[in-house]
């Protein structure tokens, strides 16, 4: 086995981080004009305080705020479930270190949303939105701001099921082969093997390519446009064959973005804006959240990620290192939004392509996406040894690691790194999303898989 198929996703990160802190730092440069792909005009441009003045960290109870469209009370909580008062109590066990966690706590905060039924029955919020500045140091109460249900997660992978419902819509509407070669839609995408690359194993992570884009060599490319280039110029994985074996990669993703850009002579951001949130009416997603959010927004909605690098506290700028060197817009990772919304996406794929009346995936292509392609193949995860290749179109399939037993042949979803998920679960009508922001300050310090599973356990028990 090559020592690239040996490495895994955390380890990539750690060994790319020290040697590219340095090259991040001074990125920003590179990044593209605001569009008009963002959520909402008229928003007022800056950067995020480092906190609200005079507002509890909110760790010993339930946060206040609005909760959007699913709001329920004064404090826009709703806890209507029999299982509403366990989730939160479970959700504030890992605001302090436990014993399988000692060291640290799990995360600063959290928001967890279940709809059961098209019904939302638990829409919460616990702890901190803010905890640390820079460094990382522990802010004092006052500096802090708590979490609230309408707060706005930085979702890092869960970015890539955008991307999967744009590419869709482009084999809907009959623009995308997903059984033809990647290079005959980027020529670039040349090398040994990488002809027989398809652009379905972008989608079900069967393509050979390696677990991502090397963090220092990305970085040290002079602008946005050759780090592109060295991208698409990535050779596949030593010894793996593509649509051999599963191994979830960033880079088929990063590669569906340029085909999508290609075809559609649009930004990411743009089609995410006029294809999805659009059209499904929400307001409180989409990439750059600093230069769309108002500026209370920034102040009291937005979620923190790590406190330790050297671009300072990240807060409303992208975690992941990769999309930050392609200037905070990626297929893979980048989206900010609320659990509100992410719900809707969870009840568009479960209503068969539509929602509240508005179709945007045929009902076909839908259930070609929730259908396993991968069957009898291995899987690869040094992180996680148990996960299976069951994998649809850009959707994680029955995935007990975090879908607990909520997971069974029909369950889909996604998590991303920062400690987002969302996770289908049709034989319930039920959409679960649950946002934590375990990677503030720092994403060494906890897995956030148990407490998936433990939220997940509780749904699947109670329902």
């Amino acid at each position: 086995m090559s020592a690239d198929r040996r490495l895994g996703r955390r380890a990539v990160l750690g060994a790319g981080f020290a040697a590219s802190v340095a090259a991040l730092a001074g990125c920003g440069q590179d990044a593209p004009a605001a569009t008009d792909g963002t959520p909402s005009p008229g928003a007022s441009e800056g950067e995020a305080p480092l906190a609200a003045g005079g507002e509890d960290g909110g760790s010993a109870g339930l946060a206040a705020g609005s909760a959007g469209p699913s709001a329920s009370g004064a404090a826009g909580q709703v806890l209507s479930a029999p299982y509403s008062a366990k989730l939160v109590d479970a959700l504030k066990k890992y605001l302090v270190p436990t014993s399988d966690n000692p060291k640290h706590p799990g995360y600063a905060g959290a928001v967890v949303l279940v709809n059961a039924g098209g019904k939302v029955v638990t829409h919460a919020a616990v702890g901190d939105a803010l905890r640390y500045g820079a460094g990382p140091v522990e802010l004092p109460a006052n500096k802090r701001v708590a979490m609230r249900p309408d707060s706005i997660f930085d979702v890092a992978s869960v970015t890539k099921v955008f991307t999967t419902v744009l590419a869709l819509q482009q084999v809907d509407r009959g623009k995308l082969d997903l059984s033809a070669p990647v290079a005959q839609y980027l020529p670039a995408f040349d090398g040994p093997g990488k002809a027989a690359v398809t652009v379905g194993m972008l989608l079900t992570h069967t393509s050979g390519l390696p677990v991502g884009p090397p963090i220092p060599e990305t970085s040290k490319k002079p602008d946005v446009a050759a780090r592109w280039e060295f991208i698409l110029s990535l050779p596949l994985a030593d010894g793996v064959a593509p649509g051999s074996l599963f191994r979830y990669t960033s880079l088929g993703l990063l590669l569906t973005q340029q085909i999508l850009e290609k075809l559609t002579g649009k930004p990411l951001d743009q089609q995410v804006k006029s294809e999805i949130t659009g059209p499904l009416g929400l307001r409180d997603t989409g990439f750059k959240p600093l230069g769309w959010l108002s500026a209370a927004d920034k102040a009291n909605r937005l979620v923190a990620t790590d406190a330790r690098t050297s671009r300072g506290l990240l807060r409303g700028t992208v975690h992941d290192d990769i999309c930050n060197v392609l200037g905070g817009v990626a297929g893979s990772a980048g989206i900010f939004t609320t659990a509100s919304d992410l719900s809707v996406i969870g009840l568009m794929l479960l209503g068969g392509g539509q929602y509240n009346g508005k179709r945007i995936l045929s009902d076909a292509i839908v259930k070609q996406a929730l259908t396993n392609h991968n069957a009898g193949l291995p899987a690869t995860d040094v992180d996680r040894p148990n996960r299976s290749s069951t994998h649809g179109l850009g959707l994680e399939l029955d995935q007990p690691w975090f879908m607990g037993r909520l997971a069974s042949p029909g369950s889909f979803g996604h998590t991303g790194f920062t400690g987002c998920e969302l996770v289908v679960d049709p034989r319930r009508k039920l959409v679960l999303v649950l946002l934590t922001n375990r990677a503030h300050p720092n994403w060494n310090w906890a897995n956030p898989d148990p407490t998936r599973v433990a939220i997940a356990n509780i749904i699947a028990d109670g329902s």
